[in-house]
């Protein structure tokens, strides 16, 4: 190294997943003899994990490129920049070549590993202007996203003092047609039950209170050194390891969603009674373009039998307007569809080409802008009606949160969240961070409420409310 504890920034874009690939990328930098720095004007490395699910990808990195490199000015030095993550492993050295000199590295899913080893490299290279000039091209860490799986997993700095992100699975075989996973995580593979259970005894351990199974199709999950350890009992092994109060998972796909899995949410107490359950669109004759593998008519019976079996879930959902060939008609059934179900909380988005995809190289991209500003702006608008009148009706009702966050607002105000997903402000000490905290709530606004904390002598809790 160019000197002793050299010192790393990650920003994280995109889902839980990538935030949880950054503590593995973190664990890494720290195994090798990095300091972790808050601030990338501190930093001597410095990466930015991409996500390329979402549109304007490229932009983000880009913006943020040009921030660091008026940082580097105005400091007199400039910090090595490594790309990782899904925009890495969907361009590759296309990054390097755009970026003018600004990228030095890009290192893609499936290497991780190797990101110290070129971070040493690149630092203890002499930074001037015709070093760089020389090595245009950078250091390339790119496979095929379909081998050399990144299993084990290795060191993890988790970022998080309350919750825990465990991965049990890696890439898709779905190919839904608007999706670019399988291209840049490659195909499903599975991670073993004995590395899931030691890594959820690890968090436990360093005293998280709660573990997040993450995966492409969650509940599709089959252990590969246990055949009778599907999804469901993989849920019942981690609800036994003592110190972990609650578990969540995400995301699970409507057609994987047995009884069985409904069965577990229901009736393991640690078990959050929260589905996220991603439906897309509310048209089967869209969902058929999409590719989703199921309809309409099976989405609702599924909603059916779950509120039937956990009578207080809450459920959210990802919703995408404007996809090709989707009329006026297709869009007013996701309209129907979204009143039907009365979501707690929706992640929704106006469709994007993303490169690879099915849609990409098959469908045009039909729908004009201003029509898919107007279907979300639709669509918004009536969850966020939807979820106002859900949050209201919980006025008075009295809660277990666990606290996971101090306001970024008020330094006397704690956050956290309910069972079933809801986020609560209230005032409190920062000591309660990580405790379970009882919440009567006094008011309540379209995406959290407000409380103050509740006699627990006193409280009949309501818990799966919220």
């Amino acid at each position: 190294m160019a000197k002793d504890k050299s010192r790393f920034f990650i920003r994280t874009f995109g889902c839980q997943m990538n935030v949880h690939d950054s503590e593995r990328m973190a664990g890494l930098l720290e195994s090798a003899g990095y300091d972790r720095t808050e601030s990338d004007s501190d930093a001597d490395l410095v990466v930015i994990n991409t996500c390329s699910v979402r549109e304007r990808a490229e932009e983000k990195l880009y913006t943020r490129l040009g921030e660091i490199k008026e940082m580097g000015r105005e400091l007199g030095r400039d910090p090595i920049v490594a790309v990782a993550g899904c925009v890495a492993q969907q361009e590759g050295s296309r990054l390097i070549r755009r970026s003018g000199g600004a990228i030095d590295m890009v290192v893609g899913t499936q290497q991780m590993k190797m990101l110290p080893m070129l971070a040493t490299e690149a630092l203890t290279e002499e930074r001037s202007p015709a070093v760089r000039a020389r090595r245009a091209e950078g250091r390339i860490a790119i496979e095929n996203p379909y081998e050399d799986p990144s299993f084990p997993l290795g060191v993890v700095r988790r970022g998080d003092p309350v919750r825990a992100y465990v991965t049990i699975i890696e890439g898709c075989n779905d190919f839904c047609a608007f999706c670019v996973v399988p291209y840049t995580r490659g195909h499903e593979r599975m991670r073993s039950k004995a590395e899931i259970l030691a890594d959820v005894r690890e968090a436990a351990g360093s005293g998280r209170r709660e573990v997040q199974l993450l995966g492409q199709i969650v509940n599709h999950y089959q252990a590969p050194d246990d055949p009778s350890c599907d999804f469901p009992a993989l849920l019942e092994e981690v609800h036994e390891i003592s110190g972990i109060d609650r578990i969540r998972f995400a995301s699970p796909h409507p057609r994987h969603t047995s009884d069985r899995v409904i069965a577990a949410v229901r009736d393991l107490p640690k078990v959050c009674k929260h589905l996220h359950l991603p439906v897309q669109s509310g048209a089967s004759r869209v969902l058929g373009l999409m590719r989703r593998r199921h309809t309409r008519e099976d989405y609702l019976d599924l909603v059916a039998r779950i509120r039937e079996a956990i009578p207080k879930v809450q459920l959210s959902t990802d919703m995408i307007v404007g996809f090709p060939g989707e009329t006026d008609a297709d869009f007013e059934e996701t309209l129907s569809l979204t009143s039907a179900v009365r979501y707690h909380s929706m992640f929704s988005f106006k469709y994007s080409e993303r490169p690879n995809t099915l849609a990409s190289k098959r469908m045009p991209d039909d729908v004009s802008e201003a029509e898919k500003t107007r279907r979300i702006v639709a669509l918004q608008a009536l969850q966020r009606s939807i979820q106002s009148d859900l949050f209201q009706r919980t006025i008075g009702s009295t809660h277990q949160v666990l606290v996971d966050a101090t306001s970024r607002r008020r330094e006397w105000e704690l956050t956290g969240r309910t069972g079933g997903n809801t986020v609560v402000n209230f005032p409190g000490p920062p000591e309660w961070l990580g405790q379970l905290v009882d919440v009567t709530i006094k008011r309540a606004g379209p995406n959290s409420v407000w409380g103050e904390p509740a006699a627990r002598s006193a409280v009949e809790r309501s818990e799966n409310d919220l």
